[in-house]
């Protein structure tokens, strides 16, 4: 039994090359599963490459069925809205301040942040730019995090 011990520790002896344990811990690392934080945090940044690429498909996506926005706006006024600004400014940007993320409990979390959305004809300077105070509510829905609620006030 000590031989057949001593035969598995010297497997990984001087012999072994340290580049392959190296790739070997990247690899568990790459594929773990993002925490939630990391999840909602992605998923905030992925509303930001949406909004910037204009996609109101993508934006759309992002949202739950039973979104609420301010004044009452639904997941079909969000996607409509969301399309109306692509169509009235050929450039469009959301410029998210650094985010901070909260959890409550395992599968709701709230995501708070500043942006500087801008839209424009295209020219050198926006036509149009605000600062908003930004709070997002983030549910976990069939293994992926879906827009729930977003409340936002001109901060200036």
């Amino acid at each position: 039994m000590f031989a057949a011990m001593q035969h598995r520790i010297t497997r990984f002896g001087p012999g072994f090359p340290a580049w392959a344990l190296a790739i070997a811990c990247l690899l568990a690392v790459a594929c773990s599963r993002p925490s939630p934080e990391q999840a909602v945090r992605h998923e905030v940044d992925a509303m930001q490459a949406a909004i910037d690429a204009r996609d109101a498909g993508a934006v759309d996506d992002l949202i739950a069925d039973d979104f609420v926005g301010n004044d009452g706006l639904d997941k079909r006024g969000a996607r409509q809205l969301a399309a109306g600004m692509f169509l009235r400014y050929r450039d469009v940007s959301a410029k998210l301040g650094p985010a901070t993320v909260e959890l409550r409990g395992e599968r709701d979390a709230v995501a708070r942040f500043s942006v500087l959305a801008t839209g424009g004809s295209g020219d050198f300077l926006p036509d149009m730019g605000q600062v908003y105070d930004v709070e997002t509510g983030w549910r976990l829905v069939d293994g992926e995090w879906k827009l729930r609620n977003a409340n936002w006030k001109p901060k200036l």
